[in-house]
């Protein structure tokens, strides 16, 4: 399946261009759908203290609750390779890493819905459709803080 046949993926390809990956040279950029077809995105954003650095899906989960609410979001994308040209190329699909699936259970819960995820390859060219219930089977959500006091 080609990023042509869904524009939330050649969204997330687009927003990987503006990542800021100078270290890694790995851009990943991340695109969020509402229930109404807004789009939010983000980009990975690094820094020289390594553990100071943004991923592209929780900059998008960001700007998505500001746009338009946690609870509108209908289904995520996300892609990552090399960045450095004029179109993000790579081969391996890229999912979100473990953070940022539990940043993105937290909107399933906050949305009452298992959100779907989009991975693709940098090239567009492979896809993957996943929802958050698989990618974080065992997750922590508010669900889990019942007996808080």
């Amino acid at each position: 399946m080609s990023s042509n046949t869904d524009p939330l993926v050649a969204r997330a390809r687009a927003a990987a261009l503006g990542a800021y990956a100078p270290y890694s040279r790995f851009s990943v950029g991340c695109a969020i759908e509402s229930i109404d077809g807004e789009i939010a995105i983000g980009a990975n954003m690094e820094n020289a203290c390594y553990r100071l650095g943004v991923c592209a899906e929780l900059a998008a989960l960001t700007a998505a609750q500001q746009a338009f609410g946690l609870d509108r979001i209908a289904r995520i994308a996300v892609a990552g390779g090399d960045g450095s040209g004029d179109s993000l190329a790579g081969t391996s699909v890229v999912t979100p890493c473990g953070g940022c699936r539990q940043s993105i259970l937290e909107a399933a819960h906050v949305a009452g819905r298992d959100l779907e995820i989009v991975s693709a390859n940098g090239d567009g060219t492979e896809m993957t459709s996943t929802r958050i219930s698989a990618l974080i089977p065992h997750g922590f959500g508010p669900a889990n803080l019942k007996d808080a006091g």
